[in-house]
């Protein structure tokens, strides 16, 4: 009988699988877990809404004064010299603007009592149509045994408190935001030197290269097209509003073309005010619907002509998540959300074009099956 050779003894011990490793092979958690991270950054920007808004907008505003920057840095003048010249131009732009708005809007405040007195009497029109709504709705509340009545609740907050709590929040994000502009186009170059120190390998480093200089490419072009178009609808409303005879048309021209960098919402906007301008300065239906309709054919001819025209196709982004973009920043950040949407929105596709270019690129190549014999293409 012959010795058998000693086996090794099966323990059924499994190594042990570290975090990344569980992350890495399990599509659930992978997912899970950048579900939950998506939460935290969401929340997060939300309580720390007063700090990050202002800083987000000076780097979307920094990225139009990027390619002046570097003209003047050519021409050997210091960056902290460069830097405040055009955090003091921004200044005088937004103040020229707000000077030009003040005094009109202040008249046309001084009307909304008339405006709304146009519009009831607009409205008693419409009385035998709501008269039968409310009763189709009274109705239906008795069918479902519903108690019928409107609960009213008065806040005892007034305006001058609501001033005076919010105006200090303002001013600190005012401050905040000139100061982030400052710095931000004070170490542009800087911030790019750091990015590509986080890369060891020369393939890295250019693939930072190429996402810097598209993203600066792409948004500055498409915040400067942006500004150039609007200034152009603004124009061209406050010509349309002169040959109306529409009073102030160059104050509905300036409001025209600051509520279009506001995607959807401002032009939907727009029109509800040229509705009130209709209603405090025509008689008839025509007069009233005249100026709302003349802005919207304006604005159709801008958004589905000129933009795509001038900004080509290489800029162009799907409506749907342009939409769902403008509706995220607004409900987090508001109005400054819904300014910085689309830049935003572009720089994610900017980089998620630039990753798959490199992945590609990252490929070997395949080489093509050849033909059989007799076989032709």
């Amino acid at each position: 009988m012959t010795a058998q050779p000693d086996r090794p003894a099966v323990t059924g011990l499994v190594p042990p699988v570290t975090v990344g490793e569980a992350v890495r092979s399990d599509p659930v958690v992978r997912y899970s877990a950048a579900i939950l991270c998506g939460i935290v950054v969401i929340a997060s920007l939300d309580l720390a809404q007063v700090f990050f808004a202002p800083v987000f907008l000076s780097v979307v505003v920094g990225t139009i004064f990027g390619l002046p920057m570097e003209r003047l840095s050519r021409l050997g003048v210091p960056s902290w010299l460069s830097a405040g010249g055009m955090v003091i131009v921004f200044i005088a732009l937004i103040l020229t603007a707000g000077a030009a708005f003040v005094v009109p809007l202040s008249d046309w405040l001084d009307k909304l009592p008339l405006i709304w007195s146009r519009l009831q009497a607009q409205l008693v029109s419409w009385q035998g149509f709501f008269s039968s709504v409310a009763s189709l709705q009274e109705d239906l509340r008795s069918a479902m045994g519903q108690k019928g009545g409107m609960q009213v609740s008065v806040d005892d907050n007034s305006a001058v408190e609501s001033v005076f709590y919010f105006a200090p929040a303002f001013m600190a994000q005012v401050v905040l935001f000139l100061a982030s502009l400052y710095f931000f186009l004070l170490t542009r170059p800087h911030l790019r030197r750091a990015a590509l120190q986080l890369s060891p390998d020369s393939e890295g480093r250019r693939c930072i290269v190429t996402a810097f200089r598209t993203i600066e490419a792409r948004l500055s072009t498409y915040l400067i097209s942006i500004s150039v178009i609007n200034a152009g609808l603004g124009v061209a409303v406050a010509l349309t509003m002169w040959l109306l005879d529409v009073p102030s048309p160059l104050l509905w021209g300036m409001l025209a073309g600051v509520l279009n960098y506001v995607v959807y919402l401002g032009p939907a906007i727009m029109v509800l005010v040229m509705g009130g301008i209709g209603l405090a300065t025509g008689y008839t239906a025509v007069e009233i619907l005249t100026p709302p309709l003349a802005y919207l054919v304006l604005n159709l001819i801008e958004a589905q002509f000129v933009t795509p025209t001038v900004l080509g196709r290489t800029m162009t982004l799907n409506p749907f998540a342009v939409f769902l973009a403008i509706a995220f920043w607004i409900w987090l950040w508001g109005p400054i959300g819904g300014f910085i949407a689309v830049p935003l929105l572009l720089i994610a596709v900017s980089v998620l074009e630039i990753i798959n270019n490199t992945a590609q690129s990252e490929e070997p190549g395949r080489s093509e099956p050849e033909l059989e014999p007799g076989a032709s293409h």
